[in-house]
């Protein structure tokens, strides 16, 4: 993965055909999806429960582009290590979910994938301070984690000030929530490169007839390029 700051599109899964999980990663990576963004929920630390490290292994395969894994669980680092044997390029913890965020960060490097933190709507960009020489992306939730097809909220000013913070550091800034061709350009326009989207992906689209996650994710693009 080498690190540059053009838009990046990363479909979540989660609003995928659980059922052909393989054949929608190989349909959105051929629509032109950048990475695939795979959202793991422990129905603990958020209210819901999807997939684990044993999917994530069975995915693999099948994705070409990034494996961007999503770990909306607590606590996390008992399970960072099946996770990175799974294959996923890059992991991603919250802040909010145990003590000792440097230590998982320090996990997740040793574990041979790429260190993501995420921050719910109600922390501050300060919270990833201490870690900027250590990370390689910051996912700010634009809605409270657990579902999908929430309402975007407004997170601009933290995106502007990670931006601020982040300087020439090779950090990504990924959004995750509510992503569409109207969001989009807020985000982009405060810094952020990549962003998740699910329903707005997949919306109208099937493994049959996926030619729809092609337009989406060209719409959703072109928002944020323009």
């Amino acid at each position: 993965m080498s690190f540059d700051r053009s838009i990046k599109i990363a479909p979540s899964i989660l609003s995928a055909d659980f059922a052909n999980f393989g054949a929608e990663c190989e349909a959105i990576e051929a629509q032109g999806a950048d990475w695939v963004h795979v959202d793991v929920m422990d129905g603990h630390f958020v209210p819901n429960i999807t997939f684990g490290p044993a999917t994530c292994a069975a995915i693999r395969p099948h994705i070409k582009t990034v494996m961007d894994v999503h770990l909306m669980i607590a606590p996390v680092d008992p399970y960072i290590e099946a996770f990175a044997k799974a294959g996923a390029d890059i992991i991603t913890a919250h802040v909010e979910a145990g003590p000792h965020i440097h230590r998982t960060v320090q996990a997740i490097r040793g574990a041979g994938a790429k260190a993501g933190i995420a921050l719910n709507p109600g922390t501050p960009a300060s919270a990833v301070a201490e870690l900027l020489d250590m990370i390689d992306l910051v996912c700010v939730m634009t809605v409270n984690p657990g579902f999908g097809g929430q309402k975007f909220i407004d997170m601009t000013a933290k995106v502007r000030a990670l931006r601020d913070m982040i300087g020439d550091r090779p950090i990504h800034i990924e959004i995750d929530g509510g992503v569409d061709p109207t969001t989009a350009p807020l985000v982009a326009a405060a810094g952020a490169d990549v962003l998740v989207a699910g329903s707005a992906v997949f919306r109208g689209g099937s493994v049959t007839d996926p030619a729809p996650y092609g337009a989406n994710i060209r719409a959703i693009r072109a928002a944020a390029e323009a």
